[in-house]
């Protein structure tokens, strides 16, 4: 295996739900997606630390990025539902994979877990066609490319215009996944 080929395979890792709020061991991994999320969002992207946490987190479903055997927390995404006259979808947000594992497609994984999760829990409560899944994906940022055609990967497409989230330019994306087997 060249050096180029072994900087692709992936360490060893797991992706875990982390538990519900009446959970007993949700705090501790909470804190683990929430202090990578400001490695990546206030750190690195220099996203304010105020904006960061905020009312979903105590009740969203959040996924931790671990590395094995170590639990080295290197990702997280979270999802929580929103109900709106008479209509629900999932929001996808704040993913994060840590800046040195990136390349090796990580948030992919994320995002995969979560549209699983959120296919189960839309059939759990009573959804038989699709299910709408929305996120805000950063555009061109002056260090990126933004996160725009990542999501397109996944089955997103852009709904409305740019629009400002806490200083930065944002997309709305939208996903509506199929429940049919």
């Amino acid at each position: 295996m060249t050096d180029d080929a072994a900087l692709r395979v992936p360490p060893t890792h797991e992706i875990t739900i982390v538990p519900p709020p009446e959970h007993e061991g949700r705090h501790a991994l909470l804190q683990q997606c929430i202090q990578v999320r400001i490695a990546v969002f206030v750190t690195e992207q220099g996203f304010p630390l105020e904006v960061e946490i905020d009312e979903h987190d105590p009740t969203a479903t959040h996924w931790l990025l671990r590395l094995l055997p170590s639990l080295k927390p290197i990702g997280t995404i979270r999802a929580h539902k929103v109900e709106s006259a008479g209509s629900s979808y999932y929001k996808l947000a704040r993913l994060v994979v840590l800046k040195e594992y990136r390349h090796y497609k990580f948030g992919g994984d994320l995002v995969l877990a979560l549209h699983n999760w959120v296919k189960d829990n839309a059939r759990n409560s009573g959804m038989i066609d699709f299910v709408k899944i929305v996120c805000h994906s950063q555009a061109v940022r002056a260090d990126s490319a933004g996160a725009i055609a990542f999501y397109r990967k996944f089955g997103y497409e852009e709904e409305g215009d740019l629009f400002d989230e806490d200083g930065e330019p944002h997309q709305k994306m939208v996903a509506r996944l199929s429940l049919v087997e």
